[in-house]
């Protein structure tokens, strides 16, 4: 950049499954920042991703950065990962973007070039990156078919556990007490009816406090976040092991 010249406008966005952030900059310094629900590209329906990208954007101005830089959960999908770049491309005109996995975010904010970074949040997945450039992954595969100690998959086993509390006629304890009041049921099938209804797995992420919350006075729902903990330990080693 010349001297006296302005520097450009840079916009970073961190698109996850239950939240989204951003950040305007200019020069290293952060002009604005703003946040909206999450917008997974790949398990959203895109009119929805559109919908809260673009409030997002609003609440930064409007503003018309040089660059815009995207890591997204669903982007490690090709699909998804096109129609976010159609999509920041109409928001954000004449803006050079790029789109990458979130995961490939954490690296680079701790300022490293080589490691492993773990993502556990409504989803989990493990990214790996070695002295040579190699990069691998480990997990991601949603929360309906995997996602392994994520806050979703850590609610659904917390649920489980309490239908088998329910079938052998036992008391629910503190966990089940904690996610009737969060889920505002009277009883337990009412709880799991009302939960069967949520359609984005950061809605059943919401829920994982109240398990964190018990642990200290129910077994099961300690057993529930070491087991949690086993699984991200594996995807971390998983995605090492492949660089």
């Amino acid at each position: 950049m010349k001297p006296g010249a302005e520097a450009p406008l840079v916009l970073g966005l961190d698109i996850g499954g239950s939240s989204s952030r951003a950040r305007l900059a200019e020069g290293g310094r952060t002009l604005s920042e703003a946040s909206a629900p999450g917008a997974n590209v790949a398990l959203i329906d895109p009119g929805v991703v559109e919908e809260r990208l673009t409030s997002l954007i609003e609440q930064l101005g409007s503003p018309h950065p040089a660059t815009c830089c995207a890591g997204a959960a669903g982007a490690e999908v090709p699909a998804g990962k096109r129609r976010l770049e159609e999509l920041l491309a109409r928001l954000l005109p004449g803006a050079s973007v790029l789109v990458v996995h979130d995961t490939r975010l954490i690296l680079a904010a701790a300022g490293l070039d080589v490691g492993i970074a773990l993502i556990a949040g409504t989803g989990s997945v493990a990214y790996a990156r070695n002295d040579d450039g190699h990069e691998a992954r480990a997990g991601g595969w949603g929360w309906m078919l995997g996602d392994e100690g994520s806050g979703a998959w850590i609610v659904r086993e917390a649920l489980r556990e309490l239908m088998r509390r329910r079938e052998e006629g036992v008391q629910l304890s503190v966990l089940g007490e904690r996610m009737l009041v969060a889920t505002e049921s009277d009883d337990l099938l009412e709880t799991i009816s009302r939960v069967q209804l949520y359609h984005e797995a950061g809605q059943w992420a919401a829920l994982a406090g109240e398990v964190f919350d018990s642990l200290a006075l129910d077994a099961g729902a300690a057993r529930i976040i070491d087991s949690a903990a086993d699984a991200l330990a594996s995807l971390a080693l998983r995605a090492g092991a492949k660089v």
